[in-house]
C-alpha cells in the first residue's frame, strides 16, 4: 500500500474565513481582511483546528480533496482512480489518501497485486499541490510526503514518512522484509487487535487494519491519559475514542488543549511506571508478523516542457482558486507546485525471518525419555512394567481382603 499527502494541510481559501471567525469572537484579532495573514495568526492555527475536533466537526473541506491535487493515477499501465484510495485524517498533514489498503467493504479481493494485467507492480502518480493556497507559517516547504507499507499496517505518516520536493519526478524502489515470530509459549507475540486498537482503526475509513505494537501503545496511552487528565493527547487525532481498562465500551472524549501539561505528564508517568503499563498495556508486544519496506528514493527534474499544457488544463478544472496573475506565470506556478511519482519493488525476491522451535513436542519427550533412562536407568518398557507391578500388588491386596471378609 501507498499512503500520500500534501505536505501543507490546509487550502487558505477555505480556510482563512472560519478562522478569523474564530479568532475575533475570541478577541484574539478584529479583522475580516483575508489576504493578509501574519505570524501572530499562524500560532492560533492548531489551536483552531483543535477547537473545531472537539466540537465534533468536520475538517475535511478545510484540507486538500484528493480530486482536487491527483492528475493522474495508473497501475500496471491501468488506469486508476480516486475510489481506489481510503482515507484519513493526520494531525500534522491533514487529509491524507491510501492506495490499495485492505479495505472492510471488499476484503482481500479488492487488494491489487504486483502481478495484475502482467505487469510488475508500477504505481504511478502525478499531482499539483497548489503552493499558492499553502497557509502562510504553517510548513517550510512545497511538495507531497509518501509511505510505502503493508496493505494491512496502520500508516503512522507523520513518524516515517517520506518528503517529495515538487518539480520533481521521484521514484520509490522499495524490498520487502517479514519478519515472523512464534506465538506462546515460544514468544509473547501478539495479533489480536483490541477494543481500544480498534476504536483507532475506526477513524481510518473502511480500512482493515492488523495489530501492530506502535498502535496499541497510542491506544492504551490515550486511555490512561483520558483518564488522568479528562482529555486525550491533542496530538492524536485518530485517538478520540478509547476503551478503558476492563471495559467493553467505546468512550468519546475531547482532545486537551495544549497549553495543558497534563497530558505530557501522563505520558512519562505510564512509560516510567511498570504498575501502570501493566494496567494499561499489557498486550502491547512484538507482532507475531511485521513486514518492513526498504526504500531508496531517486529523482529528476520535472514536469517536461510537452506536460505543461496538460497540467495547465487540470489546474484550471480542478476548482481550486487560480493565483492572480495565473495567465502571465502559470508556467512557473506549474513548476512550483508539480509533483510525479512512481513506486515500484527493486526485487521480487522477499527476505523473511523466521523463528522455529528449537525442540518440538516430540522432542520434549525423546529428551525426558533419554535423560532417565540415561541417569536412573528408565525406559518406557520399565515403566510399564512398573506399572504392572503395582496393578497386581493392589490386586492382591484386595483379592486378600475380600477373601477374609
Amino acid at each position: 500500500a501507498v499512503t500520500i499527502c500534501n505536505y501543507s494541510p490546509l487550502r487558505y481559501d477555505r480556510f482563512i474565513s472560519p478562522f478569523l471567525n474564530y479568532t475575533n469572537a475570541r478577541n484574539i484579532t478584529n479583522t475580516t481582511n483575508t489576504t493578509i495573514f501574519t505570524t501572530a495568526q499562524a500560532a492560533y492555527i492548531q489551536e483552531f483546528l483543535l477547537y473545531k475536533l472537539n466540537q465534533d466537526e468536520s475538517l475535511n473541506d478545510y484540507f486538500y480533496s484528493l480530486e482536487s491535487i491527483m492528475m493522474s493515477c495508473n497501475y500496471n499501465n491501468m488506469p486508476c482512480t480516486t475510489t481506489n484510495f481510503t482515507w484519513f485524517i493526520s494531525s500534522l498533514y491533514g487529509l491524507c489518501y491510501t492506495f490499495n489498503a485492505l479495505l472492510k467493504s471488499t476484503g482481500q479481493a479488492g487488494l491489487k497485486y504486483n502481478a495484475d494485467n502482467g505487469a510488475n507492480g508500477l504505481l504511478e502518480l502525478s499531482f499539483y499541490v497548489h503552493q499558492h493556497q499553502y497557509v502562510p507559517y504553517l510548513s517550510n516547504g512545497i511538495g507531497m510526503v509518501a509511505l510505502v507499507h503493508d496493505n494491512v499496517q496502520m500508516p503512522i505518516i507523520e513518524m516515517t514518512a517520506m518528503l517529495l520536493s515538487s518539480g520533481k519526478h521521484h521514484k520509490l524502489g522499495y524490498a520487502k522484509k517479514t519478519n515472523l515470530f512464534l506465538p506462546a509459549p515460544y514468544t509473547p507475540c501478539n495479533h489480536k487487535v483490541d477494543l481500544g486498537m480498534q476504536a483507532m482503526f475506526n477513524q481510518y475509513n473502511d480500512a482493515d487494519y492488523a495489530y501492530a505494537q506502535l498502535p496499541c501503545y497510542f491506544a492504551c496511552m490515550q486511555a490512561y491519559t483520558y483518564k488522568k487528565c479528562g482529555c486525550g493527547n491533542p496530538y492524536r487525532w485518530s485517538g478520540r475514542t478509547i476503551v478503558l481498562p476492563n471495559t467493553n465500551t467505546p468512550i468519546n472524549i475531547e482532545l486537551c488543549d495544549f497549553a495543558n501539561p497534563c497530558y505530557g505528564v501522563a505520558a512519562t508517568e505510564i512509560m516510567n511506571t511498570q504498575s501502570i503499563w501493566t494496567t494499561y498495556c499489557p498486550d502491547c508486544t512484538l507482532e507475531c508478523t511485521y513486514s518492513e519496506f526498504i526504500v531508496k528514493s531517486t529523482s529528476v527534474l520535472a514536469p517536461p516542457s510537452f506536460m505543461i499544457d496538460d497540467i495547465k488544463q487540470f489546474v484550471e478544472s480542478s476548482q481550486v482558486p487560480l493565483p492572480k496573475d495565473w495567465n502571465t506565470s502559470y508556467v512557473s506556478e506549474i513548476q512550483s507546485s508539480f509533483v510525479s511519482l512512481e513506486v515500484a519493488y527493486e526485487t521480487t525476491r522477499t527476505e523473511v525471518y523466521s523463528q522455529q522451535p528449537t525442540m518440538s513436542p516430540v522432542d520434549v519427550i525423546s529428551n525426558v525419555g533419554g535423560q532417565t533412562g540415561l541417569w536412573i536407568g528408565i525406559s518406557f518398557l520399565s515403566l510399564m512394567e512398573l506399572a504392572e507391578m503395582i496393578y497386581r500388588l493392589l490386586r492382591s491386596q484386595c483379592h486378600r481382603l475380600w477373601t477374609r471378609t
